[in-house]
């Protein structure tokens, strides 16, 4: 770790997160012109935003950042691989890592694991299906596409919302902080069906005052920073497509999805660092 890196997420350390979450979160969704029009317009400006692609044809068009930042993009600008075995890339962004699971851990960063049973909340006996498992992480930038989408089909059968820090998840913090995708405030969502089981985690980051799903709306964290799970029984599961519309980061963050033992052949081109596109096949399922 570099003294720069130690500065940094020293400074993370010592900043009010949760309020700094509140305050994002107010006027993200804040719908006063002069505001939100001033936002949306330095930011497009300040990271390069592709317009090209949004929904609506003017970035203020859209009545909050927020809605900018989660926007839909115009129809056909994700096209999905369809081969049956193909798995796709759940989101816009960059491969942090991509592997297998050793040991019941999951390697962070040079020197740093984490371990799966803490990064979904879940016992040792219910990951015994993952050992030796593949997964892969995504960082999404602010300048990428927010919306997260099925890598496969699935029936989400529930969802575990862990709280935790809100701690950044850059190349800077993600070297310098032990198991940061397991300690930070997160979302995992438990899919099965025919080509399950698989875990979709959105984990949070600085700013990441709350994750939306498809199913459930908007998750809130709660007021005395509990755990809580949800499960669904079969009249209340929802069965997605591949390339279904999953949920979202309301501000950016990061994408883990894990699979079980021998079902994945990872695309041996990807490695870390590499763009990756919603649709965009990473790896083919074997059973």
């Amino acid at each position: 770790m570099t003294v720069t890196d130690k500065l940094f997420v020293l400074f993370q350390r010592v900043l009010p997160k949760t309020l700094l979450g509140r305050i994002a979160y107010r006027v993200s969704r804040s719908r006063r012109p002069w505001l939100k029009n001033a936002l949306i317009r330095c930011f497009v400006r300040a990271y390069a935003v592709d317009t090209t692609e949004m929904g609506l044809a003017n970035p203020i068009d859209y009545p909050s950042f927020n809605a900018f930042f989660t926007r839909e993009l115009c129809a056909g600008a994700r096209p999905i691989d369809e081969h049956p075995d193909a798995i796709c890339s759940p989101a816009d962004g960059t491969v942090q890592q991509i592997g297998h699971i050793e040991e019941g851990q999951l390697f962070q960063a040079k020197g740093i694991f984490y371990r799966l049973t803490d990064l979904l909340g879940v016992d040792r006996q219910d990951t015994v299906a993952f050992a030796g498992g593949a997964f892969l992480t995504i960082y999404l930038a602010p300048h990428n596409y927010h919306r997260v989408h099925m890598p496969l089909e699935g029936v989400i059968s529930g969802m575990r919302y862990l709280p935790g820090r809100r701690l950044a998840v850059n190349e800077a913090t993600v070297r310098s902080v032990p198991g940061l995708f397991a300690v930070n405030e997160r979302l995992a969502v438990f899919c099965g069906g025919d080509r399950g089981p698989y875990w979709i985690v959105f984990v949070g980051a600085m700013n990441v005052a709350s994750i939306s799903t498809a199913w459930a709306g908007e998750v809130l964290p709660h007021t005395h920073g509990e755990p809580y799970r949800q499960a669904y029984d079969d009249a209340q599961a929802v069965a997605l497509r591949k390339g279904d519309y999953c949920g979202h980061f309301n501000m950016g963050s990061t994408v883990i999805i894990v699979l079980p033992d021998q079902t994945v052949a990872w695309d041996p081109a990807l490695a870390p660092g590499d763009p990756l596109r919603v649709g965009q096949r990473v790896g083919t399922l074997l059973r």
